[in-house]
């Protein structure tokens, strides 16, 4: 039997085949993925040392469907070992590329109180090994053990489920050693991407406003779609700010690209085809939106605020 952290240990009913009990294993013993495993047990919420019996087997990360054989027991050439340096009782190395927006808060409160995860873990009585994978990893703690973390890091459940995501960003604390960058040209294309939602300034009657637009982006030439009669197509005959961010309020991390330059209606069939063929949405605002205006940045400029570097 080998197992990695984030599979499901599924102990049978003697006679049966029915499921008894099952529990996400969270952590290792040994660095081949054989027994004994931490499980985060799915009816008590608590996490236990098991040495798996006769009865038991592993359900593994690719989602094998409940019946299905197992993977082989032995070590096999083709089944990869874990990587040097992850260790037992270690995510894989891949799992830190996909922690959650939960893990990601309860690591930065974690930081902010400057605990260490196995005394943070201590406090709200789960295996260090449990608190690494909610880190690390997309996981979805149960109520129980959210209410035990928040106790232990002196902030509440709906912070950590984000629950002021309704409030504008950025209410959240400063890093302690905040560093502001300038973007290069192509680090601002790349965080432009190919499609999101931006926010287009313009001169209107009643003075500047500026208003969110979902745009694609074709051979770099910012395009959204708006009506005639709307307030973004004013931006239509004049030089306009187009400017997108993203800021990660867990980690106090942020950047944002401005785009300066003339915009204009596209009216050639062939070009408003190519745009179409290239949209990935409609307009989040509904309604009759086909008119397409496109913006080519003369001035391409972005910054982000980063950790400083130690």
């Amino acid at each position: 039997m080998r197992a990695h952290l984030g599979d499901q240990l599924v102990v049978e009913s003697p006679g049966t085949g029915a499921s008894r009990r099952d529990g996400e294993i969270v952590g290792l013993h040994h660095e081949d993925g054989t027994p004994p495993y931490d499980v985060h047990w799915s009816d008590t919420d608590e996490v236990t040392l098991v040495f798996p019996g006769p009865d038991a087997h592993i359900r593994h990360l690719d989602h094998l469907s409940e019946g299905s054989a197992e993977r082989p027991s032995r070590p096999s050439t083709d089944e990869p070992r874990q990587q040097a340096g992850s260790g037992p009782g270690m995510p894989r190395p891949e799992a830190a590329s996909h922690a959650g927006d939960i893990g990601r808060r309860i690591a930065a409160e974690r930081r902010r109180q400057g605990l260490t995860q196995a005394e943070a873990a201590r406090r709200a009585s789960m295996a260090p090994q449990y608190l690494a994978y909610l880190e690390e990893r997309s996981a979805a703690p149960s109520l129980a053990a959210l209410i035990r973390l928040a106790a232990a890091l002196g902030t509440s459940v709906d912070a950590l489920r984000g629950g002021g995501i309704d409030l504008p960003p950025g209410q959240g604390q400063a890093l302690l050693s905040p560093q502001l960058e300038d973007l290069s040209p192509d680090e601002c294309r790349a965080r432009l991407s190919t499609h999101g939602l931006g926010r287009v300034a313009v001169s209107t009657p009643d003075g500047p406003a500026v208003f969110p637009v979902n745009y694609d982006v074709v051979d770099d030439t910012i395009a959204f779609r708006t009506a005639p009669d709307s307030a973004p197509a004013a931006a239509v005959g004049t030089d306009v700010a187009f400017e997108v961010d993203h800021v990660d309020e867990a980690m106090s991390l942020g950047w944002s690209v401005l785009a300066v330059g003339p915009a204009r209606v596209v009216t050639e069939p062939d070009e408003i085809r190519r745009l179409v063929d290239h949209a990935h949405s409609t307009p989040w605002a509904g309604g009759d939106r086909d008119m397409w205006v496109s913006i080519r940045p003369t001035r391409l400029t972005g910054r982000r605020i980063s950790p400083a570097v130690q």
